[in-house]
Parts: C-alpha cells; structure tokens; sequence
C-alpha cells in the first residue's frame, strides 16, 4: 500500500472520529484502544495553519516511534503502543491515508498538562529571564545570554489548552494542585530522565536538544503512560550542534522556522494565519526529514 503524501484531514469513515488535534486525527477502534491518524498540518503561535507540510505526518510518526521504544525499553516506561498494524483496523480503501502516518494506540485517560523540559534559554524562556531572572519562576544565575545552556535541565510545565487559544505556561505548584502532589511529582522526574537520555543519543548525532515536551496519559490502574508525539520537530527545538554559538539564535531542524518567518510578518498570532511561500514550506519540509535522517539513521519511510 502506497502512503498518502499530503493529508491534511483524514477521512476515516469505517471508524468514528473522537477528535481532531492541532496535528493528529483520533478514531475510535473499541473501548480499549483508537487509531491516531498523524496529519500534515502545522500549528505556530497555537494557530493551526492553512497550508500544510507534504509527509510531515509520516516523518513525525516514524520519529516519536523511535523515541517511544527507544527510550521506554531503556527507561522501563509504558507507552501508549499496541503493535497493531493500523493498516488492519480501517477499510481497503482507506489504507493509504493511515500508511506509515498511523498508530494503534491505548484509550488513555489524558493528562492535560504539557510536561516542557528546557536545556538551553531560548524562545519563551528567554524573554521570560530577560524580564524577571527566571523562567516560569524557576530562578537562574545572572549573566545568562540567548542560546545558553543551563547548568541543569529545568521542569516548566504548562496547562495544555483548547484548539485555537494558547498554552499556558504555570508553576509547579500549579502542577500539584492541578492533578496531585504524587502524580506531578512522577511526571517531572520521568520527562526530566526522558530528556538527559534522548539528549545523550542526539549528541552522537550532531544534534542538540534545547526543549521538548511530553504528554503522558494513565490506564485503567492509574499507572503512567508516556503518549502522544515524542521528541520530533514539532515539539522540541533541535539544533546542528556544528553551528551552534551563544548568543544568537542557533539554525534548527524544527518548526522554529517557520515561527521565525512568521514573526517577520505583521501577524496579531490569531487565526487566520498568513499564507506559507512555497519555499517555506519546502525548506521546512526537508528540515524534518533531516531531523529524523540525523536522529535515527533511518530516512523516511516509503511505505
């Protein structure tokens, strides 16, 4: 079965769609388990955009595929993976949409809290510690500059809003009370560990990890399950470490391009978002498949 190039809504009519994301497309299979469909759309600024990035999707799905059995046979951790082909679970004629940009995964009770982990000071944070000499109320040393590392990675979660409107960035406190002083403190050490270990790999790639977020969801048992995407352009800043100074903004293999472009724009950061060039959207669709070539050795996928 030949993979679908560009979708940027899938149409699975042989399952019932729970719902559409900013990227991915959710189906019901059974009580136990959905179809997560990775779409080529693009969210900047929490704003879906209009033109979306050929196989963008399937880079994404291959990547966090690696991560999830990467790091959770390293880290002993659950995941949302079945190892159900999703090839199975829809009609023949539907078979391309979901080829190589599709799991099987666990219905999860979802944690709505984005677990963001920062290694560098760069994006939100920045401006964050230019302003008050900390991020998200985490206290730095003075001195610090655009770019930099931090002399640890730091736990900055934020609570994961609606489609359309923005995350929003609170305290661990915050966290605590949001879901449990246990729960919280599970989470943090687990992305914290989560991203040491993917950050030791990308290093032999050539590829620093700035920031990243993770998404976790619990099962019938209350046990934690890392879900959703995993370490790809999408949620987390990568950068060549070849060119890669302090002090300014380091190239990236990420969406950080197409921000920067927008940023450009005279934009109030609501929908609609400006139309993508084409060259943008090429440059940013080889920058992904780049990411993946680097980070797992593999290049993407043709089926």
């Amino acid at each position: 079965m030949t993979a679908v190039d560009t979708v940027f809504d899938s149409q699975i009519s042989s399952l019932s769609l729970l719902g559409r994301g900013k990227v991915r497309d959710n189906y019901v299979i059974d009580e136990d388990t959905m179809l997560m469909v990775t779409s080529d759309r693009l969210s900047a600024f929490d704003v879906i955009l209009s033109d979306p990035i050929p196989n963008k999707g399937r880079v994404l799905n291959q990547l966090s595929t690696f991560w999830l059995n990467t790091l959770a046979a390293k880290l002993k951790l659950p995941t949302h993976l079945t190892g159900i082909a999703p090839e199975s679970v829809v009609a023949t004629q539907e078979r391309d949409q979901v080829t190589g940009r599709a799991l099987v995964v666990k219905r999860l009770k979802p944690i709505m809290i984005e677990a963001v982990v920062r290694g560098y000071l760069i994006g939100s944070g920045w401006k964050d510690y230019q302003q008050s000499g900390a991020v998200c109320g985490i206290n730095l040393p003075k001195g610090l500059v655009l770019a930099q590392q931090l002399p640890e990675p730091i736990f900055t979660p934020a609570f994961k809003a609606n489609i359309g409107e923005h995350d929003e960035n609170i305290s661990f406190a915050q966290m605590q009370n949001q879901i449990g002083n246990d729960l919280a403190e599970q989470i943090r050490s687990i992305s914290i560990a989560l991203y040491q270990s993917a950050v030791s790999h990308a290093d032999t790639c050539g590829i620093i990890i700035a920031d990243t977020k993770f998404e976790f969801g619990l099962d019938d048992r209350g046990v934690v399950h890392l879900m959703d995407e995993v370490l790809t352009p999408d949620s987390s800043r990568f950068w060549a470490r070849a060119q890669y100074r302090t002090g300014e903004s380091p190239a990236s293999f990420d969406k950080q391009f197409v921000r920067d472009y927008l940023e450009s724009l005279i934009w109030n950061k609501q929908a609609p978002a400006p139309r993508l060039p084409q060259n943008i959207i090429t440059q940013t669709a080889d920058k992904y498949r780049e990411a993946l070539l680097r980070l797992t050795g593999s290049p993407l996928q043709a089926n």
